[in-house]
């Protein structure tokens, strides 16, 4: 018998018929029979090509579209798959449009408006953005075990809205503190439902049934990434403007019309898009194998693994060897704990029915692993968005210092220099797709150029010149300070320092450039490797980075407030000229050149998804 093994990005997929003997049950069949989660599945060839089966539990078969090679499931022309598209994008783009344009501009107006102190509107809008990233851990569970991903966007949406009309009102009519902290994270709660699905929903209209279309959803995450860098771009610039010069409240309005627009063009396809169904509890299913594995800790494993369950179906167990069963994940020899949990002793062979508890399949067990993987994974990435959040904290502070006249002495938001960072990803994600992956595939000979972890990598080294760069900077600002007489504030007014908000722009363009490899990179990974039942869970947990990260950042600033206390000389007090700013960023630059060290010995041991089915053959 000959099995054959293909190769294919980050995943290998070995197919490996196996014969069944004639007389054996199903042998009348035309079409293979699986026995899957104690059902028979029954195969049966169809005469329509504009069809195809796929089995039931009860035997029977179903039809659906086929799948147009490069094309979106269930979308067979052009037109439609444009306007799919569309849809994902103009929803992503609003949401992000709105997104964005609230959080670059909140530390201004809770430092300004709110009369907060420096580091206290730091931490609140860290806090904030972290409950945000945060909140979509448990949309994702919940669009995966009750709701599905369309259902949880469409009720997300809804209440991101009401967050959005409830904040312009305490910003315009109110004018109420209290509401508007509700309000804020009313948009967490909406956001979290939204943030997991949306790509992930976007991500399942791809076929992954051919080389074709596998490539395509490989530049879907550059191209997704795109639109999201749009929406952030415009309102950087077009709500920063109308925030700093017209009011807050015009902003917010413009903000809130974008998002219900948005919402009626995604619900305009809502009949042409495939809808996977909820799968359950993938909770239950993690915690089903630690438990299994727990109560078999005294089992030895044997070298020839034949006491595994291999399948998917607990009724084999007590059929003959000819019984079939169908295998998704390949064994790996990572973890080897786990795999007890699917070694079958004499309890289980004397039991009638099984149970779940103390026995699960090899896919379930390497479900588990694939998610433990990445865990350290998500740990090193961390401190990549500790230095992203400074973008929207200490970034604008310095920025507001600055001189930011132009021509006809127009002022520059400050919170405009971030629309930087999208404009260099809009340049860098093309060229990152067209030119510098056909480039380095003629080097490597890997059909991505680099890796994905390789990709991530990247972004967290550039991150470190970031932190450098940027400490550069704010030594030259305090020294133009000082040289000028501006130190120390007796005005009591904010005083502009004679240098130019062009200073700023290099420490943007590398956060921009660093971001094109590294969240990119996050997204791909967190789609491909987590298992295919948890998707919109691993675009929450690439998603919780941010979240956490932001936390981090905020007990790395109260433990150098109270470490630089006790010494006398405070950082990152409210007198930005006196607050040792480039110091604090010199620290985070040594803390991320050590994370990245550890990242890179990680990333060499990370083993890849494995696929492997079984397919019965009926002779």
């Amino acid at each position: 018998m000959e099995s054959k093994e293909i190769d294919l990005p980050n995943e290998v997929i070995d197919f490996q018929p196996v014969t069944k003997p004639p007389g054996a049950a199903g042998s009348q069949n035309s079409g293979p029979e699986i026995d899957f989660l104690g059902g028979n599945l029954n195969f049966q060839p169809i005469n329509d090509p504009g069809q195809q089966p796929f089995a039931t539990e009860d035997g029977e078969t179903s039809r659906r579209p086929t799948r147009q090679r490069g094309m979106p499931q269930r979308l067979r022309d052009c037109e439609v798959f444009r306007d799919s598209e569309i849809n994902h994008d103009v929803m992503e783009a609003a949401e992000q449009f709105a997104n964005i344009g609230l959080s670059t501009n909140l530390i201004l107006y809770l430092n300004k408006a709110l009369n907060e102190p420096l580091t206290e509107a730091a931490k609140n809008r860290n806090t904030w953005v972290g409950v945000s990233s945060i909140f979509p851990l448990l949309g994702g569970f919940i669009a995966d075990s009750y709701l599905g991903r369309f259902n949880t966007i469409f009720i997300a949406s809804l209440i991101y809205l009401l967050g959005m009309i409830i904040l312009t009102i305490s910003v315009s009519i109110l004018k109420n503190k209290k509401l508007f902290f509700v309000a804020l994270y009313i948009l967490s709660v909406g956001d979290g439902g939204h943030k997991p699905c949306v790509q992930t929903f976007a991500a399942d209209q791809f076929a992954e049934d051919t080389e074709e279309e596998k490539d395509a959803k490989r530049s879907f995450f550059n191209w997704w990434y795109m639109s999201i860098v749009i929406g952030s771009v415009f309102a950087v610039f077009v709500i920063g403007y109308l925030m700093e010069n017209v009011s807050w409240t015009v902003g917010l309005v413009v903000l809130a019309s974008m998002l219900a627009v948005a919402l009626s063009i995604f619900l305009l396809g809502m009949k042409r898009y495939t809808k996977e169904r909820p799968t359950g509890s993938p909770i239950t299913s993690i915690a089903r194998v630690f438990v299994a594995a727990s109560r078999k800790w005294r089992v030895k494993n044997t070298p020839g693994r034949d006491n595994y369950c291999y399948g998917d179906d607990h009724d084999s167990l007590h059929t003959s060897q000819s019984s079939t069963a169908i295998q998704t994940l390949a064994h790996t020899d990572q973890f080897k704990f786990l795999d007890k949990a699917m070694i079958i002793d004499e309890q289980d062979t004397s039991r009638k029915d099984i149970n779940p508890w103390r026995l699960c399949s090899m896919t379930q067990v390497e479900e588990v692993k694939l998610v433990i993987r990445l865990i350290p994974i998500w740990l090193t990435c961390l401190m990549f968005t500790v230095v992203q959040s400074q973008l929207g904290t200490f970034f604008v502070k310095q920025t507001s210092t600055l001189d930011r006249s132009t021509v006809q002495h127009f002022l520059i938001p400050p919170s405009a220099l971030q629309g930087l960072v999208g404009i260099v990803i809009l340049f860098a994600v093309p060229i990152y797709d067209k030119v510098f992956v056909p480039f380095a595939r003629k080097i490597t000979g890997h059909h991505s150029g680099i890796t994905v972890l390789q990709r991530i990598g990247v972004g967290l080294f550039l991150s470190v010149f970031t932190m450098i760069i940027a400490a550069l900077v704010e030594t030259k600002r305090v020294d133009i300070a000082k040289n000028h007489n501006l130190l120390d504030n007796t005005h009591g007014k904010e005083i502009t320092i004679p240098m130019s908000i062009w200073w700023m722009l290099p420490q943007y363009a590398i956060c921009g450039v660093s971001d094109a490899f590294t969240i990119v990179g996050l997204q791909e990974l967190f789609y491909d490797q987590m298992p295919d039942t948890m998707r919109s869970l691993g675009a929450a947990a690439y998603l919780s980075i941010v979240g956490v990260g932001s936390f981090v950042s905020n007990g790395i600033i109260n433990l150098v407030v109270i470490v630089t206390s006790k010494s006398g000389e405070k950082w990152l007090g409210s007198d930005l000229n006196r607050a040792h700013l480039n110091y604090f960023y010199g620290v985070l630059a040594m803390l991320s050149a050590l994370n990245l060290c550890v990242y890179v010995w990680i990333a060499k041991g990370f083993v890849y998804k494995k696929k492997h089915v079984v397919e019965t053959i009926t002779v």
